[in-house]
């Protein structure tokens, strides 16, 4: 099926376009902690960024967050994802796990990811493995850790925007502790700091055959290309701990000889989005370096990650945006949906209790949202989640308990629809309510089949694998309505058109 593309994709792309044409294959120009003016760029154009060298972080958390991320990637814990871009599957060259709040999700590049909990106060989850348990507490104690120092960067900032003091160095091994708070509201401040997930992800640059080239500043190879991180609450920060596999005493020193950036260190890049007058910034990152990107940041101005030769891990702390994110947002709506059933029937059907069109176009819209945005992305992962917890199991049963409740409720409006004897004029506002919710779901459903048997779904590992689920037969006598719904989108179409207005005589 081809892919409708977003008005924002569009644009999106078009602004790429006239980017790279100004450019006409000349590089922009960027620094790095070599060029004189670096600093100071830092300062005048990029002073919500904020780098926390290794020094600062305390040796008993550095050990204890690396060999947290070496034991997820002992137990293949962190999986390469699946994401769909205009219209096509792309494996990612990163693998990742979202660890978080029990019941987040986080959605990125269409793919939403189910938290693997950590373990906060009062929730009761179940690990696979004990070592597994003791990484996601060691995550949480990182992101206690990175919101306090979040809480403290914002404070700074505030004051530094309100006072109109000169900036002060913002690559340091300790931050300059102002003893002031700030005028910005405390809550407010705690808000944008208050990490829900954190996304880990990994990337051995020596088993990537290919990586794409860094296309505006000529950085060189990229193992995440330019983007905003999606998802996330507004003007809310985002904080990262950086850790490159190599010995603290194999890390390689920048070589003062070399034009731009030393290939074989990670970095990370910043630009001004869609400008090409202010050089971009490529700050080298080091085994157990944290970088905070504060307030509006995200949204002005883009991200990338410049490959260097070891293998990487990073953490990186989100406050998701999570209002139609959770477990129980999507329970609620489920529960929402089957209100209308007065009765099951002893043959499995149903009768509702209201048949207006707005209870009913509510009741198909959240049977398409718990079908597309739940279950079928959480089967699409295939089992990985059961790597870590179970704790994902009885939700889903959950839910697909629920969404089969509302096949029953569609295929009760159907019977309605076709009732010999309905007016006119109700049978017409019953299909207008309907008729676009089920073509939706009829076309969702085949490009998610199709999706479970491209090549590159099905060369994925057995665990990996994408499941069509839910999927039945024609002949599964436990299912109403089939799970093709050519004939009945199609029978309904003929129904509006023999119903609509005749033509004058």
């Amino acid at each position: 099926m081809k892919h409708a593309r977003t008005e924002e994709e569009r644009e999106r792309d078009a602004k790429k376009r006239r980017l790279l044409e100004e450019l006409n294959d000349t590089w922009l120009p960027y620094l790095t902690p070599k060029d004189d003016e670096f600093y100071q760029q830092w300062e005048l154009k990029y002073p919500k960024v904020i780098l926390r060298e290794a020094g600062s972080v305390s040796e008993e958390l550095h050990k204890e967050v690396q060999e947290a991320f070496l034991t997820l990637h002992k137990h293949g814990c962190l999986f390469r994802d699946l994401v769909r871009i205009q219209g096509k599957d792309i494996l990612t060259p990163v693998s990742r796990i979202l660890i978080g709040n029990p019941g987040c999700t986080y959605k990125y590049l269409n793919t939403r990811l189910f938290t693997v909990p950590w373990p906060v106060k009062g929730s009761d989850v179940s690990y696979t493995e004990a070592e597994i348990a003791a990484a996601c507490r060691t995550f949480l104690k990182l992101n206690d850790y990175l919101q306090i120092e979040t809480i403290q960067a914002l404070e700074e900032l505030a004051v530094k925007e309100k006072t109109n003091e000169d900036a002060t160095p913002v690559c340091m091994t300790e931050f300059h502790r102002v003893g002031m708070r700030s005028s910005c509201d405390e809550a407010d401040t705690k808000s944008r700091a208050a990490y829900n997930v954190t996304l880990l992800n990994f990337m051995d640059p020596q088993k990537m055959p290919y990586l794409k080239e860094e296309p505006y500043f000529g950085m060189g190879k990229m193992a995440v290309s330019w983007h905003h991180d999606e998802n996330l609450v507004d003007r809310s920060a985002v904080a990262v701990y950086s850790y490159s596999c190599e010995d603290s005493e194999g890390e390689s020193k920048e070589d003062s000889h070399l034009e731009g950036r030393d290939p074989a260190t990670w970095h990370v890049g910043f630009k001004i989005s869609w400008d090409i007058e202010t050089p971009g910034l490529a700050i080298p990152l080091h085994q157990g370096d944290c970088y905070f990107m504060l307030d509006d940041f995200n949204a002005t101005h883009q991200h990338c990650v410049l490959a260097g030769s070891q293998p990487r891990f990073s953490s990186t702390h989100r406050v998701a945006e999570c209002s139609t994110g959770t477990l129980d947002y999507i329970l609620q709506r489920c529960q929402l949906a089957v209100q209308n059933i007065r009765d099951d029937v002893d043959n499995g059907d149903v009768s509702l209790k209201s048949f207006e069109p707005a209870v009913l176009k509510q009741g198909e819209e959240i049977h398409n949202e718990v079908e597309f945005e739940w279950l079928r992305q959480f089967w699409f992962q295939g089992s990985r989640y059961r790597k870590c917890t179970d704790w994902w199991c009885e939700p889903m049963t959950q839910l697909e308990r629920l969404w089969k409740k509302m096949e029953r409720v569609t295929n009760a409006v159907l019977q309605e629809v076709k009732r010999e004897g309905l007016p006119v004029e109700q049978r017409n506002e019953m299909l207008t309510a309907i008729l676009a919710l089920l073509t939706t779901r009829q076309n969702l459903r085949r490009e998610w089949q199709a999706r479970c048997q491209t090549r590159i779904a099905r060369s994925l590992p057995w665990d990996q694998k994408p499941e069509c689920q839910p999927y039945w037969e024609q002949d599964d006598p436990s299912m109403p309505l089939p799970f093709d719904l050519t004939d009945v989108v199609s029978e309904l179409g003929e129904l509006r058109t023999a119903s609509g207005p005749r033509p004058p005589t």
